[in-house]
């Protein structure tokens, strides 16, 4: 094994080529790199680095980036445990939810590493990205970070303005995607699996030492991963996704094969009729008749995935400032999801007045508009991260009216908008909006907002994630928050799960309770008020939204440690 070692503005980069000790014909040609990812967390005994491994594609994917023939993670593990994966008492793989990329997980897996630490046990978590995060462009987000100013950011992706010697290529229509349209459920498992196996050689290690889990949708995959045949030969079962585990762990979702606890992660019509079967929906993605990517005009595409980690950009680096808002461009998709986001009833969206431009807000605060509870109106883009403070504030009755979206026999519907109180800025060309954190809400200087109905926006009891960590999640690390451009072929496959394509491959069904499981759910979330079998060992957070699971802060109110990583750390070390 040859190792090298370089230092490229302050971060550490090993490579490792290690192609003698890889096991599977896509591992033996894989060359593996580690980076040590500088930032400003402030649980300073996790060591974070990413880590790459190189694991074609099969031919039969078509024509794709080179970066696309890589597989990606972020690996936390304590800074006083053992440099040697293998080494290490547990690790935790998981899966990214839908939209949802490495960088999400920052906050459990630190906090859950961190806790571990402390019970005298470390262990690693491995925060994985699919292939299709490969075509997202960082640079910018580097950029701006480097410089400590959003605009940098900006000029890149939006006038032109180089970063070196590299120009942005512009976000991606289904044109230029053609490959993902064969990234489906099968490629999914089969890159955790290959992964595992290129960084763990020894199965009786894997068996012994992994934890299998996910997010959301990731949950779902992981599921199918555990039922999974990898060799072809359902006689034996060393290579069955099962056996790759000790334990399973699942963040708002369960570890099964059905998609109906989370019917309610998309909006309508963002996914095809998969009442075509699947020789057809695979031959209308290919084609490019269906669309290959998860995507809407508005609110959820690759642009709008930007967005975020540029609101994020900017809040890390100057939250009290006034910086983003007045330097977004204004094109149709920004404008729209600004219209849908700001637009306090009907009316409002109708004449677009007033816009949100027509508010000044705080970078914190823009950020907190776009990914707070009592704001984003779609749930599993939501988290518990404070309240507007500054000014006068209305309700938000658009895009359904608050007393609607709590009104049970609205089913799916309400799960998908939450049953939050939303309110909005309501003084337009007035004062300066800023954003009250998580940990300031209930405090002597709240203005205690409140509803039309007298119902408090905010309570501490429902606050627990902090923006400044849920900021520098977003525009830190070198794998994204968020999934850019997420194959719709992967939720496609698990819809028409039982079309002989897909049902070849479920060869374990008994690999769904092979291993002991938690079950960790957001108490506003996915799943809220459903009960589950015994065996799903459930462990409920009050007070959460979907997202919170990954990003509630180390510290809750009164002192009290974070419920989710807490519990994964305890289950961690004794299964």
């Amino acid at each position: 094994m040859m190792l090298t070692s370089r230092n490229t503005r302050g971060l550490v980069v090993l490579t490792l080529l290690a192609g003698a000790l890889m096991p599977t014909p896509a591992a033996r040609a894989a060359a593996r790199t580690e980076t040590v990812v500088a930032g400003g967390s402030p649980i300073t005994s996790v060591v974070e680095t990413e880590v790459a491994v190189r694991i074609p594609l099969p031919a039969s994917a078509g024509p794709r980036p080179s970066g696309c023939d890589w597989l990606r993670y972020l690996r936390y593990r304590d800074r006083g445990g053992p440099v040697r994966s293998e080494q290490a008492d547990r690790i935790l793989i998981a899966q990214p939810g839908i939209l949802e990329g490495a960088g999400a997980f920052d906050s459990v897996a630190r906090n859950t590493v961190a806790d571990a630490a402390r019970r005298g046990s470390h262990i690693e978590f491995w925060a994985l990205d699919r292939r299709s995060n490969c075509l997202e462009d960082r640079t910018g987000i580097r950029a701006g970070l480097a410089a400590g100013d959003v605009r940098v950011a900006l000029d890149y992706y939006y006038h032109g303005r180089a970063v070196g010697d590299r120009r942005f290529a512009g976000f991606l229509d289904d044109s230029r995607v053609g490959w993902l349209a064969r990234v489906g459920l099968e490629q999914t498992v089969r890159d955790e699996y290959d992964l595992l196996v290129a960084e763990l050689p020894d199965q009786a290690t894997r068996e012994r030492k992994v934890h299998c889990g996910g997010h959301s949708l990731g949950g779902v995959i992981t599921g199918y991963f555990a039922v999974w045949d990898f060799d072809g030969d359902r006689r034996t079962t060393a290579d069955a996704g099962y056996r790759q585990c000790a334990g399973y762990f699942a963040l708002d979702t369960t570890i099964s094969t059905s998609l109906a606890d989370l019917s309610g992660a998309t909006p309508d019509g963002m996914l095809p009729d998969v009442g075509l079967g699947y020789a057809l929906v695979k031959a209308g993605l290919e084609s490019g008749v269906l669309p290959r990517t998860v995507s809407a005009s508005a609110l959820i595409n690759a642009e709008t995935m930007n967005l975020l980690a540029i609101a994020g950009l900017a809040a890390r680096t100057d939250p009290d400032g006034e910086t983003l808002q007045p330097a977004l461009p204004s094109n149709p998709t920004i404008d729209t999801t600004q219209r849908i986001l700001f637009s306090k009833d009907f009316q409002t969206f109708l004449t677009g007045t007033p816009s949100a431009r027509d508010f000044r807000m705080t970078n914190a605060a823009v950020l907190g508009s776009l990914l707070d509870d009592n704001s984003q109106p779609l749930s599993f883009m939501a988290a518990s991260a404070g309240f507007f403070d500054g000014g006068r504030i209305a309700d938000k009755d658009f895009p359904v009216p608050a007393d609607l979206t709590r009104d049970p026999a609205l089913g799916p519907v309400a799960g998908l908008l939450g049953d939050r109180p939303l309110g909005i800025p309501d003084e337009p060309d007035g004062p300066l909006y800023t954003w009250r954190n998580y940990d300031r809400i209930g405090a002597p200087d709240d203005p205690a907002y409140r509803t039309s109905d007298g119902e408090l926006f905010s309570t501490p009891a429902e606050e627990v994630t902090d923006l400044a960590e849920l900021a520098r999640s977003f525009a830190e690390h070198p794998l994204d928050f968020t999934e850019q451009y997420f194959p719709t072929r992967l939720v496609t496959d698990i819809q028409l799960h039982t079309a002989p394509e897909i049902t070849r491959f479920v060869a374990h069904p008994r690999g769904l309770t092979a291993n002991p499981v938690i079950t960790l759910l957001a108490g506003n979330g996915l799943l809220a008020g459903r009960t589950l079998p015994p065996e799903h060992n459930v462990l409920v957070a009050p007070g959460y939204e979907h997202l919170d699971v990954l990003t509630a802060a180390p510290v809750q109110h009164g002192g009290r440690p974070e419920i989710v990583s807490t519990a994964l750390a305890r289950f961690a070390v004794a299964s």
